[in-house]
């Protein structure tokens, strides 16, 4: 039988989950309240029809992060499967919505492209998906909106809301405030000396390449996020701080040192998900209530666990369940001391 999904807003992510979605052999109907949205991704083969399909197994929720609360509840209301979002700011969603059947998510994908013009169904492969679990997502919510994520190529990271929000703020929100601080300092410079812009070539065209992003999106993010932003935007304007103190005093040591730091992280930063070819099974018996298979993976991530694949067994009493995960063999005797710390009681074996 073939699987069905809604995809409630057809702009850049939301038609990109579609495709992706259709080329995996899902039906999706697709909704938008932009006029003509609906018929032109339906023309272009992005969707299969048009509307909400109440007896879809999933929804995802793809509107400005400012309407995702809303979005969430009438597909609740509309539907009998699960809900899911994609906005890059979790923690009011979460807080919003107290339902076994929701989890919050966050794929971290994106292109220059807007709307209809840049969704692709290969958006997602090998990115990271955070989910952001709350203590009344359901174990089944949790595992299928994650069995989807992975269908669709993504890398499935589970963290806390206000966690992912603060991360988010440094390594994406922040980026593009910086970006733009730039451009507008170039900008001021070539009023006055017009071969500024000619020189804006390689570093600079690199660092400031995010800011060609969609400036609206911007407005409600940093609105949903201010706290988190407000935060980072302070530490960075300390680091600054700090940087000008070095260069002012002459402290070449101390600036060699920072640079030389930074030098370092930047070479650790990881890449694409990779195969894992060295793993271990480890199966953890779990409670059959909200939350329990969520704080299990929200632990992997706090550990930098790999997972390569994992799925949700019930037992036929019905009252216990074991999530069994493939991870990573070289993290497994850490995850598995985490989780006994935690009160649960993991058996790990090694695979091939």
């Amino acid at each position: 039988m073939t699987r069905r999904a809604n995809v409630l807003g057809l702009g850049l992510i939301g038609g990109s989950v579609a495709a992706g979605l259709r080329a995996a052999g899902w039906h999706v109907s697709g909704i938008d309240a932009g006029s003509g949205r609906e018929a032109e991704a339906l023309a272009r083969g992005i969707i299969d029809s048009c509307g909400v399909d109440a007896n879809a197994e999933i929804s995802f929720v793809a509107t400005p992060v400012s309407q995702v609360v809303d979005g969430v509840r009438t597909m609740l209301h509309s539907t009998s499967g699960v809900v899911t979002d994609v906005g890059s700011v979790k923690l009011p969603v979460v807080s919003a919505i107290m339902d076994s059947r929701f989890v919050g998510g966050h794929p971290m994908a994106g292109s220059e492209l807007q709307g209809l013009d840049g969704a692709d169904a290969e958006m997602f492969r090998g990115a990271v998906w955070v989910l952001t679990p709350s203590s009344t997502t359901s174990d089944d919510t949790f595992a299928l909106v994650a069995g989807v994520v992975r269908e669709l190529g993504g890398d499935m990271l589970a963290l806390p809301a206000l966690r992912h929000d603060q991360l988010v703020a440094v390594t994406s929100h922040l980026p593009h405030l910086a970006a733009a601080t730039l451009l507008t300092l170039a900008r001021s410079r070539a009023d006055d000396h017009a071969a500024v812009m000619r020189l804006a070539a390689g570093g600079f065209r690199d660092m400031t390449r995010v800011a060609s992003g969609h400036p609206a999106i911007w407005l409600d993010i940093c609105r949903e996020n201010q706290a988190a932003i407000v935060e980072a935007i302070d530490g960075m304007m300390t680091g600054l701080g700090e940087m000008r103190r070095m260069i002012d005093e002459t402290n070449s040591p101390a600036l060699l040192a920072r640079l030389t730091d930074a030098r370092a992280v930047r070479a650790n930063l990881p890449g694409r998900v990779r195969e894992l070819v060295d793993v271990a099974e480890v199966r953890i018996p779990i409670p059959d209530r909200p939350g329990a298979a969520a704080e299990v993976f929200t632990l992997a991530a706090e550990l930098g666990v790999n997972t390569a694949n994992f799925e949700v067994s019930h037992s036929v009493e019905g009252d216990r369940g074991v999530l069994i995960m493939v991870v990573d063999a070289a993290s497994a005797e850490l995850f598995r001391g985490g989780l006994m710390a935690r009160g649960f009681k993991p058996a790990v074996a090694r695979v091939g």
